[in-house]
């Protein structure tokens, strides 16, 4: 049983009277623990304020099945949590392990409070003015980032819409005149003495264009080619050769090809020709209309996904699908000189997650990757299971400003970028959705020539307790 007299003996409570050492006993409970013991965990909400009394407590960070000591508690007197007495979104940072039998004083974060108030208000006051202020313009920054991502977000796919958008309608105005000059050939074509077998043996002919798979040829040898056309055009008196050989050439049409449709209509070759043109002109551009509306189908389909509109918050995800939308999304700020690659590990399970907030991490860390690499690198793209659940790396050739500070990178307001650039590194919302949210991990790996990210995740959610 704990009494006032054991804390008096510590450095910690030299100045607090008698009674305010009984009435902090009173609100408190005695921890007896054993080697081994977990007293409270990484990313739980710190709603208990240890002090140790006795024995050593160990501080431990998890990566997936992978612990790392981060320090101790040996020395009486030693105190950890309670925070949320002044914060109520603070969490532990370690899990608090055991390391010898021992025994420590726990008060709630509002008996602390209660405790701290009646102790010294004022000084009561100001720690909460600073928790306060401090969480205040925290906000007011991650609304401000939010917005500004936001604003960055919609440019970009504006930008991207915008291009298979503009194709789509330039192409559609063309077709207005390409249906009309088609109908126009098509006139042509039925006032020359040709049959309706002759017909059938040129509509065959064309179809044969559209049924053969030609690759595309080299500027070099498209312009030889249509030099060939023109001169076979001509020789057959054809009018308007240099207008119908482009055309025809980009098509794959050769000389062969143009013989055999002149053994079928004879005297009627240049209709034939002319009515082939705008039949293939039609349907390219139709072929432009589909692949412009199906990019902005793309598009709308990731920003979709990425945004996770009319989904659940909690759902069975494939981690890869987030990283593949995320990098639509951010293909505007993707530069010429980076090169993407993918790793994904085919036996990478899907896993329970909030995967609009996970997108939210992969947007951060891709976007530090990129502006890290300057315009030129390669960003690698990872996942591999890893025990009961997965490991996702967000990698670059980037260079890292100052390695010293790679242990401050998860703090608020921290940015290794200069003043205009960019909204922060935004590590500090990544580690509270990775760890706080989903119960995981995330760290900096420096590599020789490489900077990784590595986010480890459980396959099963669970909110932080």
């Amino acid at each position: 049983m704990i009494t006032a007299a054991d804390l008096r003996s510590l450095a910690l409570f030299e100045k607090v009277t008698e009674d305010e050492l009984r009435d902090l006993v009173a609100r408190g409970g005695e921890v007896v623990f054993a080697a081994g013991d977990e007293l409270w965990a990484q990313g739980g909400p710190a709603e208990c304020w240890w002090v140790l009394l006795q024995g050593r407590i160990d501080l431990i960070r998890f990566a997936g099945h992978e612990e790392t000591l981060i320090g101790a508690m040996a020395q009486p007197g030693q105190w950890a949590g309670g925070f949320t007495a002044w914060d109520e979104h603070a969490v532990y940072l370690a899990n608090g392990r055991a390391g010898t039998d021992g025994r420590a004083l726990r008060v709630s974060s509002t008996d602390l409070k209660a405790w701290t108030n009646a102790l010294d208000p004022f000084g009561s006051h100001l720690i909460e003015g600073v928790f306060r202020t401090a969480r205040t313009v925290e906000s007011a920054a991650r609304q401000r980032d939010a917005l500004v991502a936001l604003g960055t977000l919609s440019a970009g796919l504006a930008h991207e819409l915008n291009n298979p958008a503009a194709a789509a309608a330039r192409a559609v105005d063309a077709l207005d005149g390409a249906s009309q000059r088609l109908l126009d050939t098509v006139g042509g074509l039925a006032a020359t003495d040709v049959t309706a077998s002759q017909f059938r043996e040129l509509d065959a002919l064309r179809r044969e264009l559209a049924a053969t798979p030609r690759a595309p040829l080299d500027p070099m040898a498209l312009a030889d080619l249509e030099d060939q056309l023109t001169d076979w055009l001509d020789d057959h008196d054809v009018a308007d050769s240099w207008q119908l050989a482009g055309p025809l050439a980009a098509a794959g049409i050769d000389v062969a090809w143009c013989e055999r449709l002149a053994q079928v209509l004879g005297g009627s070759a240049a209709a034939g020709l002319v009515w082939v043109t705008s039949t293939l002109s039609v349907s390219n551009l139709l072929s432009e209309v589909k692949e412009s509306t199906r990019r902005i189908s793309e598009l709308v389909g990731a920003i979709k996904s990425y945004s996770q509109m009319d989904r659940a918050s909690v759902q069975e995800i494939v981690i890869s699908e987030g990283l593949e939308s995320t990098l639509v999304v951010l293909r505007h700020r993707m530069p010429a000189g980076v090169a993407v690659v993918r790793d994904y590990g085919p036996d990478t399970p899907p896993i329970e997650a909030i995967p609009a907030e996970l997108n939210q991490v992969w947007t951060n860390l891709i976007t530090n990757a990129l502006d890290a690499m300057d315009g030129t690198g390669t960003l690698r793209l990872s996942t591999r299971p890893d025990g009961d659940g997965v490991v996702v790396e967000v990698a670059n050739t980037g260079t890292w400003t100052d390695p010293t500070s790679r242990e401050r990178a998860f703090e608020p307001f921290f940015t290794t970028k200069g003043v205009g650039q960019g909204t922060g590194l935004g590590l500090d919302i990544s580690r509270r959705i990775v760890v706080g949210r989903h119960r995981g991990d995330i760290g900096i790996h420096l590599l020789p020539g490489e900077t990784v990210l590595r986010v480890w995740l459980p396959r099963q959610h669970a909110e932080a307790k």
